[in-house]
């Protein structure tokens, strides 16, 4: 698979990564499989998806152990990524950026990892009550004693932005701006996708003028642009889908001419022999992604080896400008969070 760099520190992964959430946090919980999604950790590695992305919060804890499991036995081969700030409570999540707090979540995630080194540790959410320059410099103590190897951020929650009136990614600038002159950021972790495309306003060029790396989150749109969903089908009550306006029937039934024009490209691709017998609509959006910019890694959630095989592949897909500009013309989405 291809190789790209994150951040100044030309840290190499490939060029799709693996999102381990679904495996055991906010993704239909009947069908989590320990074993299942760590043959599909497996098959990541064996294809070259080096980075994988995780959270002390996702399970919480157990999407960390699981991750472990593969690393005991492959570590050489990986790119661990996880993620500190934020804790799991029985109805609500919090933030906690103290610095104390910070060093004793990064022990317990090695511990978990099983692994003495954390290739980039993000974090998930500010503390509200906490400096974020506080925080950061924690985590870069982290980077010192030599636990952690580099650092980054996730993006504010967008609701909020939307409700001021900002821009959708100031507020993350903004926090961007403060960190750097701490430690320096190595990647930044933001949804971006064929149907959010909000990042490349301001967020993604001002991470390429700095070097900086771009983790895309939820490049397939929470799994909508894989064409695999069914308008109406529903979803199990833990499911985050089951309360976003996106995937009520009305809306995924109103969103599929955007899967349409996905699956419209893909045939093109798949007609020339190209590409194998076989492109998928989830192969052109992720392939989409990767057309932003040498400094972006999509990070796709999967939890079954099908899909962890099939994102993959994406990277071998090269857009044409036609197809570019059909995926520039087609609808925007509907519904949002707001």
């Amino acid at each position: 698979m291809e190789r790209r760099t994150i951040g100044a520190a030309a840290l190499e992964v490939g060029a799709v990564g693996l999102g381990c959430m679904p495996m055991s946090w906010a993704y239909t919980g009947s069908r989590q499989r320990g074993e299942e999604s760590l043959r599909a950790v497996h098959a990541a590695l064996d294809r070259g998806s080096t980075l994988l992305d995780t959270a002390d919060m996702y399970g919480p804890f157990t999407n960390e152990l699981l991750v472990g499991r593969a690393l005991k036995e492959r570590r050489s081969e990986a790119f661990v990524s996880t993620k500190v700030g934020l804790l799991v409570g029985e109805q609500h999540i919090v933030a906690n950026g103290r610095p104390g707090y910070v060093k004793r979540a990064c022990d317990a995630s090695l511990r978990r990892l099983q692994t003495d080194v954390i290739d980039l540790y993000q974090l998930h959410r500010a503390d509200p009550e906490i400096p974020v320059e506080e925080t950061w410099g924690a985590m870069a103590e982290l980077v010192s004693a030599g636990k952690v190897r580099a650092l980054g951020l996730c993006a504010v929650g967008a609701r909020s932005a939307r409700r001021s009136g900002a821009r959708m990614h100031d507020g993350t600038i903004r926090q961007l701006e403060r960190v750097q002159q701490v430690f320096p950021v190595s990647a930044v972790q933001a949804e971006l996708s064929v149907w959010s495309t909000e990042a490349l306003a301001a967020l993604l060029p001002w991470c390429a003028a700095r070097g900086i790396g771009f983790l895309a989150a939820m490049p397939l749109g929470n799994g909508f642009l894989t064409g695999t969903l069914t308008p109406g089908e529903g979803f199990e009550p833990d499911d985050v889908r089951a309360r976003h306006p996106r995937f009520t029937a009305e809306m995924m039934a109103a969103n599929q001419p955007i899967v349409a024009g996905l699956r419209r490209i893909a045939r093109r691709h798949g007609d020339s022999g190209d590409h194998g017998d076989e492109v998928t609509p989830a192969q052109v959006a992720l392939a989409w992604v990767l057309a932003q910019g040498r400094h972006v890694v999509p990070v796709p959630g999967a939890k079954r080896e099908r899909w962890v095989t099939q994102n993959a592949g994406a990277a071998a897909l090269r857009l044409t400008a036609e197809d570019l500009a059909e995926v520039a013309g087609l609808p925007r989405a509907q519904g949002s969070w707001d």
